[in-house]
């Protein structure tokens, strides 16, 4: 894809490319977990954000972590 299209555009240079009968499009590649500091903020306004699993103490916590 020649950059001069992809900024006519306003497309960033990394794109994501679907096919469908017919035609192609072109839409600007999502950023791995772009949308997750948003998500993580409504989980939280929802009280959604809680552990799913129960924590469970390892060696390294029994026997070598130290509080200083």
């Amino acid at each position: 894809m020649p950059k001069a299209l992809l900024e006519q555009a306003q497309l960033p240079e990394e794109v994501e490319l679907h096919a469908e009968p017919g035609r192609l499009i072109v839409l600007g590649a999502k950023q791995p977990r772009a949308d997750w500091a948003a998500a993580a903020r409504a989980m939280r306004e929802r009280g959604q954000d809680q552990l799913l699993d129960p924590s469970r103490p390892t060696r390294f916590d029994d026997q070598e972590w130290e509080w200083r």
